[in-house]
């Protein structure tokens, strides 16, 4: 690749100005690596897979050909983005509804946790594109009068191997079974595990593979640091770091949900403002945690790693591994959560006995 790709603006990938327009009211100044190889590709109607990290701008990489497609040709139950987490298909569906917003998309997130019936009744006015975990969707589709994918054009795996891991194997089989063979097809993964490339023979055709990182790697405007303590002080150690780096935010990251909820009272209970997040808390309450994070109503985020992918909080000065996560990958997404969009950022990792 000689040609000098630095500076390439949206509509020089080739995206119409009024999704372009949004892209500037999103204060996206400049495409991302995999947004600058990806869409073009996808605005000639190929399919993708896409090997990024979190953080690395692929929602827009998937969501802006889309848009664009569905402008060319408008059409209800359009495309179709399955994600792994409720919390991602939220967020995805936010970046839809803000580049859409001017040309009256509607997006639906069809997620476990919320009542069937309501989503069946969002389902049944025909939104253009649905964010879904693959579990609910499923369940949609089995039992949902009327509702059926047969038109779909565009299919998003966000997250494959993220999806794969959690063994949605046979939901995804179910829905790759009810869609139409003629569409087009995105798959994003961090990784490229066996399943993923499995799934990718079974889904894409003549895909072209754009690659942003290599192997696992962490920005470089990240300072990581560990320290070594024995594990009976692990408390101590972290409100002194807490007190030390005060006016920071902090996102606190716990193997489990129980010391999650210890963590948040304890820290409560000395003064700090610190919220849980966490898998055993209902879809409303997590993303009450999570706003009320966003809104900097609360400077300190306990999470589990459920909370860990992919979540786009913007001013996570600092990522605390409480305990070390039990995958290398599960790492690379946590401390991905700071020094984001450029920004410098610290992670601090407790090692112990």
């Amino acid at each position: 690749m000689a040609e000098d790709k630095s500076s390439k603006s949206f509509k020089d990938l080739g995206v119409v100005d009024v999704l372009c327009e949004a892209c500037d009211r999103l204060k996206w100044k400049e495409p991302s690596n995999i947004q600058k190889e990806s869409i073009p590709l996808a605005l000639e109607g190929k399919d993708v897979i896409g090997l990024a990290e979190t953080g690395s701008g692929k929602t827009g990489a998937f969501a802006l050909p889309i848009l664009q497609a569905l402008l060319d040709k408008p059409q209800r139950l359009f495309a179709l983005v399955l994600t792994p987490t409720r919390e991602l298909a939220y967020q995805i569906a936010e970046q839809f509804n803000a580049l859409g917003s001017t040309i009256g998309i509607k997006c639906a997130v069809i997620v476990g946790g919320i009542d069937m019936f309501d989503q069946a009744l969002m389902l049944a006015k025909k939104p253009h594109v649905i964010v879904a975990t693959p579990g609910r969707l499923v369940d949609h589709l089995e039992n949902t009068k009327g509702f059926s994918l047969r038109a779909l054009k565009y299919l998003v795996m966000d997250e494959a191997d993220r999806i794969l891991n959690m063994d949605f194997e046979q939901e995804v089989d179910k829905i790759l079974k009810v869609i139409p063979k003629e569409r087009r097809t995105f798959l994003f993964s961090a990784t490229m595990t066996k399943k993923v490339q499995k799934l990718q023979r079974a889904c894409l055709r003549d895909p072209v593979k754009v690659e942003v990182n290599t192997k696992y790697k962490t920005v470089d405007n990240l300072v990581q640091s560990y320290l070594f303590i024995p594990v009976k002080f692990k408390d101590v150690y972290l409100v002194h770091i807490l007190n030390e780096l005060a006016g920071n935010t902090f996102i606190i990251f716990s193997s489990t949900c129980n010391n999650t909820q210890r963590i948040a009272l304890m820290l409560r209970n000395l003064g700090l403002k610190a919220i849980p997040l966490h898998g055993q808390m209902s879809q409303e309450k997590r993303l009450g945690a999570l706003n009320k994070f966003k809104s900097k109503n609360s400077n300190i985020l306990i999470a589990t790693d459920v909370a860990s992918r992919g979540l786009d909080i913007p001013h996570v000065d600092v990522v605390i591994n409480f305990d070390i996560p039990s995958h290398s990958k599960d790492y690379i997404h946590r401390v991905g959560r700071t020094a984001r969009a450029g920004r410098a950022g610290k992670s601090i990792t407790f090692v112990t006995q």
